[in-house]
C-alpha cells in the first residue's frame, strides 16, 4: 500500500476512535486506512515505534 500525504514518513498510524495501531508498511485491506483518513481520528507517534504506540495505550492490530 503506498502511505497516505499527510503520514507519507510514519510507519505507525494510531485510531483515537479504538486505540488501536496500523503498520502502514503490512496494510492488507487498505479500506481501513482510507476511512481513518477520511474520519481525521488519526494519530502519529513520535518517535514512530510500535512501543512508543504501545506506551501510549494502543493496541496492534494488522489491517
Amino acid at each position: 500500500m503506498k502511505r497516505p500525504v499527510r503520514v507519507e514518513h510514519f510507519q505507525w498510524l494510531g485510531d483515537k476512535r479504538t486505540q488501536i495501531v496500523y503498520d502502514l508498511d503490512a496494510v492488507v485491506d487498505e479500506g481501513i486506512i482510507n476511512e481513518l483518513m477520511q474520519s481525521e481520528m488519526y494519530l502519529v507517534f513520535s518517535p514512530d515505534t510500535l512501543p512508543e504506540a504501545r506506551n501510549r495505550g494502543y493496541r496492534h492490530r494488522k489491517a
